[in-house]
């Protein structure tokens, strides 16, 4: 469902100043079955209600890049003093806990909206099949939810999702065949994942604030997955990272379309907290290629985040919404909020939450929200990353 304008439903409740329209890409066609200010915020808490809107900060500041990168179009190039908001948060299923969740699709996350829709993009990493049907394949975790899940990602602000991880294909053949099914029918664009390798490369390009931003998803996560469902050329599965190369290619292509480009990884070692050298050697290879943005997930903990170059980069968002919390690192999540100026990233503010019994991450009281975001900081300190860009 969409407005008079073709902005999707899910948008018309934001400011009424805000404009985002689907270019119509490959992954979004049924056709195709920065001077910066570091930050920590708070934001609306269940268990600390005068507490919203206290922030606890650390800043740093350099001077911004005014311009954005000139795009052919119709609506001409952006204001030079125009700025775009990216949110991105981590991991998503529906499972265990959370399958009561999707009996009211709409309004299953509709307490997170205030973090996400408030951005004028967002992106989660979305990891389930999407299937009612299939068969188990041989992991030991398995992940599916129905397409109404995509409904719930939309209530809840996300304008884009990344499929590209170790548990997309979970049932099977005919569990991957649905996915792709509800890819083509669904409310959101989703990426990472094809019919074949270019297909699952392929960005889904929003514009939003007059910028035209290109998102990216692809594994690097060496399981079952990545070593049976690699797209190739006539082959359908999840876009892989486990070489950069064609990634960073992917990049580049995408670059000549886009004013943002935004890469979106499942990655990392599990229950670390800093990246592994593979990471590091992506994140460098992407950012070389024109990545303005690289996020992932998968270690189900936060890892550090900074400025590689000019180029934004948050090797752990962590688990968000999830089906148990296991230990104190792992019910540790939040938002990363970016403000761009042009393609230069000039403002990263990270807001601190944990991941509830019932598996909703929710902002805590004051005194837990300061110890996490000192947490936050910390992470940075074993990535190499800088607090400012280069």
């Amino acid at each position: 469902m969409t407005g008079r304008d073709g902005t999707p439903a899910h948008h018309l409740a934001r400011r009424v100043t805000r404009r985002v329209h689907v270019a119509l890409g490959c992954v979004l066609l049924a056709a195709c079955t920065a001077g910066p200010a570091s930050s920590v915020q708070g934001g609306p808490s269940s268990t600390d209600p005068a507490a919203a809107g206290r922030t606890a900060t650390v800043r740093t500041t350099a001077t911004p890049s005014p311009t954005a990168t000139p795009a052919t179009d119709p609506a001409g190039p952006p204001a030079p003093d125009g700025t775009l908001t990216l949110a991105f948060a981590g991991d998503v299923h529906f499972a265990g806990r959370l399958a009561p969740l999707l009996d009211h699709p709409t309004d299953a996350l509709a307490e997170l909206r205030p973090f996400l829709a408030t951005a004028d993009l967002a992106m989660v990493n979305l990891e389930t099949a999407i299937t009612t049907r299939g068969t188990e394949q041989p992991k030991k975790f398995h992940f599916r939810a129905p397409a109404t899940a995509l409904d719930a990602l939309a209530g809840a602000g996300v304008d884009v999702v990344s499929m590209a991880n170790n548990h997309a294909i979970d049932y099977g053949e005919h569990g991957f065949a649905d996915t792709l099914a509800a890819r083509a029918d669904g409310p959101l664009p989703i990426v990472g994942i094809g019919r074949d390798r270019a297909d699952a490369l392929a960005p889904a390009v929003l514009q939003a604030e007059g910028l035209r931003v290109a998102f990216l998803g692809a594994t690097q996560v060496p399981d079952w997955t990545l070593a049976t469902w690699t797209a190739g050329a006539n082959r359908p599965g999840v876009a892989s990272a486990s070489s950069p190369d064609r990634l960073a290619a992917a990049v580049r292509k995408a670059r000549t379309r886009a004013d943002v480009v935004v890469v979106y990884l499942h990655w990392g070692t599990d229950y670390t907290p800093c990246p592994n050298a593979l990471q590091v050697r992506t994140a460098k290879a992407l950012a070389q290629a024109g990545a303005d943005v690289v996020v992932g997930t998968h270690a189900h903990q936060l890892q550090g985040a900074g400025w590689l170059g000019s180029t934004y980069v948050d090797y752990g968002l962590g688990n968000f919404v999830w089906w148990r919390r296991n230990s104190d690192v792992e019910s540790r999540t939040g938002v990363l909020t970016l403000t761009l100026r042009g393609r230069r990233v000039v403002d990263a503010r990270w807001t601190p939450m944990r991941v509830s019994a019932d598996g909703i991450p929710r902002v805590p009281g004051s005194r837990e929200r300061a110890t996490l975001a000192g947490q936050w900081l910390e992470g940075q300190r074993c990535t190499n990353l800088a607090d400012e860009p280069g």
